[in-house]
Formats: structure tokens, C-alpha cells, sequence
């Protein structure tokens, strides 16, 4: 009996007319394993697969379902999450806006990137990363050293730090800037310089945009949570009008949008709005400005009110009929008034920076900026609207609501950059003898300072 040849190939039941067979759909490989698995055994010298019945495809209901349960347990986490770190104090919240910023900015580069050709070009993500670290390190600086210079000015070893700050990030930068120009490769000059420029727009609409956000948190939490609050409320409420009597459509670009639902939010934003300032108007944790990052909701902080927060009697421009019964003088804080504006820029306006980023991803052709959120895509897209509102938010305080005084870092800082030492002391020695003469300190402590500084 002759021996069968190896490697004989058969003529495939399904060949066309051409006479050539099709190519299994299964290697030799996957055969042998298939044959070696146990319930598989060796029919007549042939090799049998074995059949694994396959799950049945899920309805769109079903989909639905799950991803609407996926949705709303990450929304609680997140939820609990924000609560958390907002009453167990500053530094958590600034933490969390950190990572926020880190996450949203690696979305925003990916989707740019080619990975073939960032693979060829072993610095693109490198310098990507490098200039990430370099305005983090300027805006954060830039926020420290005005909130705590009279910490850092006293300091030996950080006062360098803090006096030559924009010099040393600007330095950082250049260093970026030159080691990009000397990875220049022929071939990849437009890709390379693609990435330098949306490195440097991720920059400015994630990482500059973020830094107001953490100024705000300085100033004070409710100027942090006013602004997210309001973006929050009014994404919800524009869904919930929108699918109940929503009808005529409000932009190209996001077609689910409608006008309904617009101006529905903006009326319950305004109405969340006053009730959420209503509260936290009664707390300094809230309103005061941060003096001590340890502080938490239990431990409180302490501070003179901005007037903003404090009531006051207002009277109507004329004189109305007694018959009208209204009353012509009101009694209310001013931050009842802004916080009218707020809510208005988060209904009307802050919208546009989701429309931006639905822009931005149909440039793309991609549903999400990623999916670091189970449930609701990228980081990005549910912070896409938080940026711009959070910078707004920076610039209406500043402008309207602010008070400007001398404080104790301002003073430390224009002395030890505008006077000699031999000032200075001069200034030391005004100050204890008025404290003296106030009976805050004791004389010797004068006399003391005079001796140290006659020795000198």
C-alpha cells in the first residue's frame, strides 16, 4: 500500500467555474489544536471541528440598556467623587482638575497623531509630554507665587525660584523649542511641524484654560462650583426639554440640539443657579479665599467676606402707586445679581464649546475623544463646555467682583524686590517699635532687633 504524499490539497466543494479552489477559512495550525482538544476525536482519518454554539447578538435594546446602566454607575462614581474632594478641601479638588487637564490633553494630541510615523520619529510624543511639563510648570508657578509669596519670599532656597520664575520657564521652553528644531527629519516636516502645532493649541484650549480654573479655586470654592455646577445642570436640563418638547433643531453641527431645550436649560439653570448661591453664601469654607490648602469643610476658614456676599438695601429708580402694593425698597446680596450672568453664559454660551469639540471630532470622523469614562467617552467630551466656562468665570471675577488690597505677600514682595537690605531692616525696626507702642510684642523684643542690627 503505497504511502500518502504529504502537503496533497483538494479541490474545494465551493470552487467556481476557474477551477481553483477557495482558501479555507481555518490554518493548518488551528486544525491540529482543534483535533487535540479533548470531545474531538478522529472520525475515519479525518480532522472534525468542533461546533461551539455562538451567543446570540444582542437586541439594541439590550445595548441600550447596558450602556445606560454603564453610564449611570460612572456618573454616581463621579458624582461622589467631586463631593468628596470638594468638602475634604482645596488641594483634592486641584488635584482632580490636574488629572482632568493631563487626560484631556493626551485625547486631544492622540487624535492628531499618526502612530506609524510616531514611531519612526522617536521624540514626537517625548516633546509633546516636555512642553506639557513646561506650562504646567509656569501657570502653576505663576498661581502659587501669587497666593502664597509670603511663604515662598521668605524662604531661602525658594526665593530664587520664586523672584526668577518666568525666566527659568521661559528657558524650559526654549530648550523644548531648540531640541524640536534639531529632531527636524527630511520627509517628515509637515507631520512633525502638524504635531508642534496642535501640541501648542491643546496647550492654550486644555492647559491655559485649566489654570484659570485652579485660580478660581483660590479665590474661593464657589467660584469653582458655581461654574460647574451651572454647565452640569444645564446639560441636563437641555436633554431632559430637549426629548420632551424639543422640535426645532438649533445647530448643524450637533443636529439633537434643540432650540426647546436650549432655552428650556437656560430657565431652570437660572432657578438652580440662585438656589445653589443661596447656600453656599452661608458658609466662608465657600466663600472665603484659600490661606491654608490643610483646610476642609469641618475645619472651616476663616476671612472678612467679600461685600459681594453680604446684603444690601436697594430702591427702585421711581415711585410707584400705593394701590400697587409693591414694595420699592429690596434687600439682597449683589452675588443674587451675578450670579444671573453666570448662568446665562453657561446656557447660552459655554454650549458653544461642545459644538467646537462635536466639530472638532467630525473633522476627525471619530464618536469620542476616547474612552477614559465608561459610559461617556473621553475625558474631553464631558469637559469640553467646563473650559471655557471656568476661564469666563476667572474674567467676570476679576473684572466685577474682586477686591483689590495690599496684602501681606504684596508687601513682602515689593520690599524684598524693590529695597536694599539696609531698608529692609529700617522697615523691620518701623514695624516692631509700632507694635510696640501697640502693646502687640514686648519692648525687648525691640531692643533686641536694635542690638542685632547696631552689630551688623
Amino acid at each position: 500500500m503505497a504511502r500518502p504524499r504529504k502537503d496533497v490539497k483538494f479541490q474545494h466543494r465551493g470552487a467556481g467555474s476557474n477551477g481553483k479552489a477557495r482558501r479555507p477559512s481555518s490554518s493548518m495550525s488551528e486544525i491540529s489544536e482543534t483535533a487535540s482538544e479533548p470531545g474531538s476525536p478522529p472520525r475515519n482519518g479525518t480532522l472534525t471541528k468542533t461546533e461551539t454554539p455562538e451567543a446570540p447578538p444582542r437586541s439594541d435594546y439590550e445595548k441600550k440598556k447596558q450602556t445606560f446602566i454603564t453610564r449611570t454607575i460612572w456618573t454616581l462614581v463621579m458624582i461622589g467623587i467631586f463631593f468628596w474632594a470638594m468638602f475634604a478641601g482645596h488641594i483634592y479638588i486641584i488635584i482632580i482638575v490636574t488629572a482632568v487637564q493631563i487626560i484631556s490633553f493626551k485625547e486631544v494630541i492622540a487624535i492628531a497623531n499618526v502612530p506609524s510615523r510616531a514611531r519612526s520619529l522617536r521624540f514626537t510624543k517625548a516633546l509633546n509630554w516636555y512642553f506639557l511639563g513646561t506650562f504646567m510648570y509656569f501657570l502653576y508657578g505663576e498661581s502659587v507665587i501669587y497666593y502664597f509669596k509670603h511663604i515662598l519670599l521668605i524662604d531661602r532656597i525658594l526665593l530664587p525660584l520664586a523672584t526668577h520664575h518666568r525666566f527659568i520657564s521661559f528657558m524650559l521652553y526654549l530648550i523644548g523649542f531648540v531640541f524640536f528644531v534639531g529632531s527636524l527629519q527630511k520627509g517628515h516636516y509637515k507631520f512633525q511641524f502638524q504635531q508642534f502645532a496642535w501640541t501648542h493649541m491643546a496647550l492654550f484650549l486644555i492647559v491655559g484654560q485649566a489654570h484659570f480654573i485652579i485660580n478660581n479655586i483660590f479665590e474661593g470654592m464657589i467660584w469653582f462650583f458655581l461654574p460647574v455646577s451651572l454647565v452640569i445642570t444645564n446639560d441636563i436640563f437641555a436633554y431632559i426639554c430637549g426629548i420632551t418638547f424639543g422640535r426645532t433643531p438649533l445647530i448643524k453641527i450637533s443636529p439633537k440640539k434643540t432650540w426647546e431645550g436650549f432655552l428650556g436649560a437656560w430657565f431652570f439653570t437660572i432657578l438652580l443657579g440662585i438656589g445653589f448661591t443661596n447656600v453656599m453664601m452661608r458658609y466662608k469654607y465657600f466663600i472665603c479665599p484659600v490661606n491654608d490648602l490643610g483646610a476642609s469643610f469641618f475645619t472651616g476658614l476663616e476671612c472678612d467676606p467679600n461685600p459681594v456676599f453680604m446684603p444690601h438695601k436697594y430702591s427702585l429708580p421711581v415711585e410707584l402707586p400705593q394701590w400697587t402694593h409693591v414694595p420699592t425698597t429690596f434687600t439682597f446680596a449683589p452675588m443674587q445679581l451675578h450670579i444671573l450672568v453666570f448662568a446665562t453664559f453657561a446656557s447660552l454660551i459655554a454650549p458653544f464649546g461642545g459644538f467646537f469639540a462635536s466639530g472638532l471630532k467630525r473633522t476627525f470622523k471619530i464618536k469620542d475623544f476616547g474612552d477614559s469614562i465608561p459610559g461617556h467617552g473621553g475625558m474631553t467630551d464631558r469637559m469640553d463646555c467646563q473650559f471655557i466656562m471656568g476661564f469666563f468665570a476667572f474674567m467676570y471675577y476679576s473684572s466685577f467682583i474682586a477686591t483689590y488690597k495690599t496684602s501681606v505677600g504684596g508687601v513682602i514682595e515689593a520690599a524684598i524686590t524693590g529695597l536694599t537690605p539696609e531698608e529692609q531692616m529700617e522697615v523691620v525696626r518701623g514695624l516692631s517699635k509700632h507694635l510696640v507702642n501697640q502693646g502687640v510684642i514686648p519692648e525687648a523684643v525691640l531692643e533686641y532687633l536694635s542690638g542685632q542690627m547696631r552689630r551688623r
